[in-house]
């Protein structure tokens, strides 16, 4: 696995969104964050001696995961689940497809009933809603 496949296999689950922030770090949220999306992957993209990914595990399979080589509590996020990984190589492929869609999966399954909403709501609208949010969050931040 690496930053380009794990990319591409994010982007193709349903109504997942990238953005860039803090840094050299790709985020992936199960909805756009404007209309309260969830964040659930992590990619660092300057990785030279850090962890490479950081994602949801969820409280049922984070202990098993942090028993293996190259897996730790993610900084910052531990308290809530998630792991990060050193090294692509820590996990096979399959592994990898399993372990992204679960986070994807159990972080859809956690937002809120009005987000879910727009989620299934038509794909303009949908931007309609994202634009207007970006729109309130630039005026609250003048």
């Amino acid at each position: 696995m690496n930053v380009e496949r794990v990319r591409e296999l994010l982007l193709a689950l349903p109504d997942v969104v990238e953005t860039q922030q803090w840094g050299d770090n790709l985020v992936f949220w199960v909805g756009d964050k404007a209309i309260g999306g969830k964040m659930f992957c992590v990619l660092n993209l300057g990785a030279v001696g850090q962890k490479v990914i950081s994602y949801a595990a969820g409280a049922e399979r984070y202990s098993e995961l942090l028993e293996r080589e190259g897996l730790f509590p993610a900084p910052y996020m531990a308290r809530i689940y998630w792991v990060a990984v050193e090294r692509w190589g820590a996990l096979r492929d399959s592994e990898w497809r399993e372990e992204l869609q679960g986070a994807y999966t159990l972080t859809r399954e956690k937002l809120p009933p009005k987000v879910k909403r727009v989620l299934e709501m038509p794909k303009k609208e949908q931007q309609r809603l994202i634009k207007e949010g970006r729109a309130k969050k630039a005026a609250k931040a003048k």
